[in-house]
């Protein structure tokens, strides 16, 4: 394996700077462009065995295949679905993310969801703001005594049941993978699931198997009517259908931090000359939160994802180095 010093590493999305300073430290040449083209990064990625990303454009087959000497791709952030994982795998490229960075603040943003949209805190504020004051068209709901069902029982689902111990809730979680549940979760098949929760939070990736997941047939299948709130990937939910379950009276309220609509880059959501049917609907709902995916995006979790990639990246090329210190 190479120095670290002959490794050269491409940042091409900006990051905190406790990374570029990490990997510095540890004696790798840092590289940053975060204004070429996927094409012009494209012409150069041979000279680079590390790239550091976000989400600025997708890693596909064409540019694995002109990146020869690359060694590790480092994501800051939870998901790898803008990486051909499969294909970059087969070239012996390692990926790393780093999902324990920002499952807090996840797990935080989640509660808040809950918190604000079953006490109407939104409407409330606006509506004070404007003068008037509503005292029993803002009363609100206690989680208290709900089922709280999560499916997807990874990092950030795992992070959001730990937060629920200070509740008299129960939680249930759903995963692919078997025995994932804990004290803080029991884990269930789906059909358990939605016969009794009340409230529905996704922790799930963007997946050909989570795409389009929550459609009218799955939402159809909860016994009850209840709150639904997604902070992994906007694509995993059917705007159209949520809207109409919302407009029946099947889902009570949502809280969204992400959107169909998104760009694959998140920075930016949609560029179309007309607003969705679906999407305006969400902007006029008093039952509706919508933040811009922000949910794993705090000061704190900032500074967490760059040391969790620094870590990650040192324990590959220091992996004895590291396993004796601790």
């Amino acid at each position: 394996m190479l120095k670290p010093e002959s490794i050269k590493i491409l940042h091409i999305d900006s990051n905190n700077p406790i990374l570029w300073g990490g990997l510095q430290t540890l004696g790798f040449t840092n590289h940053e462009d975060f204004t070429s083209s996927k094409e012009e990064i494209e012409a150069k990625i041979e000279d680079y065995q590390g790239i550091v990303i976000r989400s600025r454009f997708k890693i596909d087959k064409a540019f694995l295949d002109k990146a020869t000497n690359l060694q590790f791709i480092a994501r800051v952030g939870a998901g790898l679905e803008s990486i051909d994982c499969e294909y970059a795998i087969s070239k012996n490229v390692e990926l790393i993310a780093a999902p324990e960075g920002n499952r807090n603040a996840v797990a935080e943003h989640t509660l808040g969801m809950i918190l604000l949209l079953f006490n109407k805190l939104n409407t409330a504020d606006k509506e004070i703001r404007s003068g008037h004051w509503n005292r029993e068209s803002n009363r609100g709901h206690e989680l208290e005594g709900k089922t709280v069902g999560i499916i997807g029982y990874g990092n950030m689902g795992k992070a959001f049941a730990k937060k629920l111990r200070g509740f008299d809730v129960e939680v249930l979680c759903y995963d692919i993978l078997e025995n994932v549940g804990d004290a803080n979760a029991k884990q269930v098949s789906l059909k358990e699931l939605q016969l009794k929760a009340d409230v529905l939070s996704l922790h799930i990736p963007w997946t050909p198997q989570t795409n389009k997941m929550v459609d009218a047939v799955f939402i159809d299948g909860f016994a009850k009517s209840f709150w639904i709130f997604n902070t992994s990937r906007g694509k995993n939910i059917v705007t159209t259908d949520l809207v109409a379950a919302m407009q029946s009276g099947k889902i009570l309220g949502a809280g969204l931090d992400v959107l169909e609509y998104e760009k694959l880059s998140f920075e930016t959501l949609f560029q179309e000359d007309k607003t969705p049917e679906a999407f305006q609907y969400l902007l006029e709902a008093p039952n509706v939160i919508l933040t811009p995916h922000v949910a794993g995006w705090t000061f704190e979790s900032h500074e967490r994802l760059a040391k969790v990639i620094v870590d990650k990246i040192k324990l590959k090329y220091f992996g004895q180095t590291l396993k004796a210190e601790l």
